[in-house]
């Protein structure tokens, strides 16, 4: 079963590598979807993949990369999306 996610990552997050990280992450569990930095310095991430693979990546997305310090994350469930890939996005 496919779960779908928005979240909003917090903290130290923009200028380390996060949505690289993210998107090699996401790439590596077959989840499809889509990673931006945000103004007011968060990161804002859609998301869908298989249950387990979802949990993994929600685990890393609170670590994050080497620099970062995430402070939190908000995770919603949203609608299934029709992505095909995990983009970077401006």
């Amino acid at each position: 079963m496919k779960r779908s996610i928005s979240a909003r990552v917090y903290g130290k997050v923009q200028g380390v590598w996060f949505r690289a990280s993210t998107k090699e992450i996401a790439d590596g569990l077959e989840i499809k979807g889509i990673v931006r930095n945000e103004n007011g310095g968060t990161v804002y991430i859609e998301a869908q993949g298989d249950e387990e693979a979802m949990k993994h990546f929600l685990e890393w997305m609170n670590e994050g990369p080497r620099h970062a310090e995430v402070e939190r994350v908000e995770v919603n469930e949203i609608a299934q999306q029709n992505f095909t890939e995990f983009r970077i996005t401006p």
